[in-house]
């Protein structure tokens, strides 16, 4: 079996809502779908994400292409080691990464689909048969909104919530104080500062929301220098999660090795693939670290392939992060699991063990080439010394 043939479709999907943090405002995902053909006919399926630019991760895929065509599939680390190393995507390590995971991915499914098992069993068998997944919160909704929600999880079997901070703590403490109320004193809350705080003032700040319970705080402080981790940690009784500083295979090692939280949340997009991933994941396990599967806004496919992994890693959170129930539709043939509800069954299909659906994919295609990429700002929110600014 050779590699014959690699497409690369670039599609937007749109939230059914706006997304909103402290650094982020999205109304939708824009992925770049990977498609790899085998000689024998086989195609497996994968998705690049489009970091702040998707014409560069375009590019990059594009780029990639000698590394790839006419090789064994079956052979995805040499695959990966000529790319990195002697194509110097190492002077690029991010772009480099959010490209070569969907590569990799597809490579994953499309040797899978000529084995006949799923991913789970190629990388070493179910640990468990099920995986739990977050309630996302909607960021900046009114009262009114936030408990509605709360309570619309609730019915819906959901036990983590998850909500973004870092904007306005007195807003953010209330926010949380209705949240414990409507989910109850077993349901457990997790935040997200996404690097909004200093060390001194998510000190204060995790201490005044913790009066309603925190099970995890995501990057209360920036990630750069490791040390704000550490020290932080040292400082608060609150559960601490590392996701900025895990951008690339070598950050990641270096807040393991330093034990600089107790979770580490991130994705074979951060490291560039699902192989690193998972040693990595494994080597936290031998830390006594946790794993959280990050999600940076994705569609079906990254989804599924990180669901895989989590069924075969041998320490890992509850409520992992998702934006399926956000998502206007997908791309897939059936929808996911965690798009109604919080449990995610093992499935036994073979390869990632789903179907794209390719009038779906040309449907969000033509509304990426019509509206271009969902970029992760508003204009209206830069510049706030200059008001008005974006009206010129």
């Amino acid at each position: 079996m050779r590699i014959t043939e690699l497409e690369f479709t670039p599609v937007s999907v749109p939230y059914t809502h706006r997304e909103n943090s402290s650094q982020v405002v999205r109304d939708g995902v824009t992925s770049v779908i990977v498609r790899i053909t085998a000689s024998n006919k086989l195609v497996g399926w994968g998705e690049s994400c489009s970091g702040a630019d998707v014409g560069s991760v375009i590019s990059a895929l594009q780029a990639l292409r000698p590394f790839i065509e006419g090789r064994n599939p079956w052979n995805r680390e040499a695959m990966w080691r000529d790319a990195f190393h002697r194509g110097v995507w190492n002077f690029r390590e991010p772009t480099f990464n959010f490209a070569w995971a969907g590569i990799d991915m597809a490579l994953w499914d499309l040797c899978g689909r000529q084995a006949g098992q799923p991913l789970y069993n190629l990388l070493g068998g179910l640990q468990r048969r099920r995986v739990e997944y977050f309630c996302y919160l909607p960021f900046g909704a009114e009262f009114d909104e936030l408990r509605e929600a709360c309570r619309c999880g609730v019915a819906d079997g959901y036990r983590i919530f998850y909500i973004k901070v870092g904007v306005d703590i007195d807003r953010e403490c209330e926010n949380v104080r209705i949240i414990r109320e409507e989910i109850g004193a077993n349901g457990e809350i997790r935040i997200d500062a996404n690097e909004a705080w200093t060390v001194a003032e998510a000190t204060r700040n995790l201490a005044r929301l913790n009066e309603f319970g925190i099970g995890l705080a995501e990057q209360p402080v920036p990630a750069e220098p490791v040390a704000n981790m550490l020290e932080l940690r040292a400082r608060t009784e609150v559960p601490l999660a590392a996701n900025e500083g895990l951008w690339r295979l070598q950050d990641a090692w270096n807040c393991l090795k330093q034990r600089a939280a107790d979770v580490l949340c991130f994705s074979p997009y951060w490291v560039g693939s699902i192989g690193h991933f998972h040693r990595l994941s494994h080597l936290a396990a031998l830390e006594g670290l946790s794993i959280c599967k990050h999600t940076h806004g994705e569609l079906g496919l990254a989804a599924v392939a990180a669901q895989h992994v989590l069924l075969t890693l041998p320490r890992i959170v509850d409520g992992h992060q998702q934006t399926a129930a956000m998502m206007e539709k997908d791309i897939l043939s059936d929808p996911l699991p965690i798009a109604r509800q919080p449990i995610w069954e093992a499935a036994p299909g073979p390869g990632l063990g789903v179907e794209v659906d390719e009038e779906k994919l040309e449907h969000y295609a033509r509304h990426h080439d019509e509206r271009g990429q969902y970029l992760p700002y508003d204009r209206r929110s830069l510049a706030r010394e200059d008001p008005g600014w974006h009206k010129i």
